[in-house]
């Protein structure tokens, strides 16, 4: 699969028109930059606590279907990145108080672009049972998301017509 292009110009670009430019790429890449869907599914991502999280997952989940039935890929795939997104800053923010999990300030070359860079992991704290229990739920339909047989169909069609 090829890697996220972050050189594209994303405050210009509708993916909804260009589902060309569109890369899976890996994990969340692009989660916080391609639009429309950014601003669309954004304002209902919330990961605080398990009521929290399960009235976002729900609403994200509800995206994640239309935009499936609209046979919309770039939506749905979107939707499900925030979902797993869901996933992993609440599971970061269970495992780090503060939701800080590496040492020092990502290198200028590298800001962007996930993982540790070089950076030291911190220690992991006591976990947070909430937002433990917060991360389980998104989880939940993070794996619902990964395993829907029309977000497969579409998926396996993107990667046909456009190589990623």
């Amino acid at each position: 699969m090829r890697a996220f292009d972050y050189d594209i110009d994303f405050k210009t670009t509708d993916f909804r028109e260009r589902p060309d430019l569109y890369a899976i790429g890996r994990g969340e890449q692009g989660v916080l930059s391609v639009e429309p869907y950014k601003s669309e599914i954004l304002p209902n991502w919330r990961f605080k606590d398990p009521e929290t999280a399960t009235e976002s997952s729900e609403k994200i989940w509800a995206q994640f279907q239309e935009y499936l039935k609209q046979g919309d890929f770039v939506g749905a795939d979107m939707a499900r990145k925030f979902i797993q997104m869901g996933y992993t800053r609440a599971r970061r923010y269970a495992n780090h108080k503060g939701g800080k999990k590496y040492d020092g300030p990502v290198p200028d070359d590298k800001k962007g672009v996930s993982g540790a860079h070089g950076r030291k992991e911190l220690p992991r704290q006591p976990e947070d049972p909430v937002k433990a229990e917060a991360a389980r739920i998104f989880k939940v339909k993070w794996d619902e998301a990964k395993l829907d047989p029309v977000y497969i169909k579409l998926k396996a069609e993107f990667i046909e017509k456009y190589g990623r």
